[in-house]
């Protein structure tokens, strides 16, 4: 049997033990309270948490002058959270028959066993009649949620080098795509609280504002661009062409001013076009020498400087000329011979058109 020297030695052992559990403990509590109370708080928030989704604005797309060419419109969407439903099939043939969708559609939705649900697509970017007959329901369960729609002012309008964005708001084409990043801002919410049942808690909701997209301002001025389009639309009808395009620009700093092609659409209604007429911007896809007509602005160039006399100063066409390596010939077989400088524009004379070409760039020497 234990002696008393030896009962009082292991109680002292156990206080100590107990002592030190109860130490661990408390530094245990006082460090869940301190260190990981914004951890552990959002942890178990995010279990009894929802969220609404609320879009931010797409940035916008300005002229030079301040122009926008491309805006955003608020829409609604439709959002459901099915534990909150009670009467699922009254909130069914409802929604249905505003939603002018089938029974079995909008089933779909409304039994989906899912703690948000955005009813997509048929539910989205609805227009102020539907969503008010949505709102005077008063259905428990059933959500409203703020969008953004993108807008296309003037239509057709500059609408290959815009492009054109998804029912998500992505940028799929042009700049809505090359700048996606920047444009597509950061969603808000409308935070509410609910059992685990997805009972709503008599809480206060959360507003967590949206982040809009950054906004772009191009080099384009919608003016002379209004003025394209319109010239545009008249060489369609007058001719009837395949295809047609033209290019502003800004020769002392390459900005582009205005750009164009035919055919055209309007991207508020892409899916209606074939992708060819959407893939297209011929200004910058069909690229080609300019060929003769390019014998213009060189014999300008020359002229402006007065470097050519278009009566006076002469140049013999002999047929061919070498420069480098490389034997460039006229079009005509044994040249024209003898010229005035405004024969070889008559002629379109190749070598001519050479010897314009060198005149110029003397000027840039």
């Amino acid at each position: 049997m234990l002696n008393e020297k030896q009962v009082n030695q292991k109680m002292k052992l156990f206080i100590i033990g107990v002592f030190i559990v109860f130490i661990i403990v408390i530094l245990k509590v006082f460090y869940i309270q301190v260190f990981d109370y914004n951890k552990l708080n959002d942890l178990a928030s995010d279990l009894w948490s929802r969220n609404l989704p609320i879009e931010a604005d797409r940035g916008k797309i300005y002229d030079r002058n301040g122009v926008v060419l491309a805006d955003n419109i608020t829409t609604t969407s439709l959002v459901l959270i099915p534990n909150q439903i009670k009467d699922k099939e009254l909130v069914t043939k409802k929604l249905a028959v505003i939603l002018n969708v089938s029974y079995d559609e909008m089933k779909s939705h409304v039994y989906k066993k899912t703690s948000i649900e955005r009813v997509h697509p048929f539910g989205r970017r609805l227009s102020y009649e539907v969503a008010e007959k949505i709102e005077k329901l008063k259905l428990e369960g059933v959500y409203l949620v703020r969008e953004s729609k993108r807008s296309y002012p003037y239509g057709s309008e500059l609408a290959h080098t815009l492009g054109f964005v998804g029912i998500d708001n992505q940028g799929l084409a042009g700049i809505e795509l090359q700048y996606d990043d920047y444009l597509t801002g950061e969603y808000g919410a409308i935070k509410y609280f609910s059992d685990a049942k997805g009972n709503k808690l008599s809480l206060s909701q959360v507003y967590e504002s949206p982040q809009n997209g950054v906004n772009v301002t191009l080099t384009i001025n919608h003016e002379v661009q209004a003025s394209m389009e319109r010239e545009l639309d008249n060489v369609m009808t007058k001719y009837n062409p395949e295809t047609a395009l033209a290019i502003a620009m800004d020769p002392n700093s390459g900005e582009i001013l205005a750009i164009s092609s035919r055919p055209n659409f309007n991207p508020t209604n892409y899916k209606n076009y074939d992708t060819e007429t959407l893939n297209r911007n011929l200004p910058i896809w069909a690229t080609y020498e300019p060929g003769s007509t390019f014998k213009i602005i060189t014999l300008s160039a020359a002229l402006n400087e007065n470097l050519v006399n278009l009566d006076k100063d002469t140049f013999y066409d002999g047929g061919s000329v070498k420069v480098a390596n490389a034997k460039i010939k006229c079009w005509k077989h044994g040249g024209h011979g003898a010229q005035t400088f405004l024969q070889v524009v008559e002629n379109s004379c190749n070598l001519g058109g050479y010897t314009g070409t060198f005149l110029s760039s003397k000027m840039l020497i």
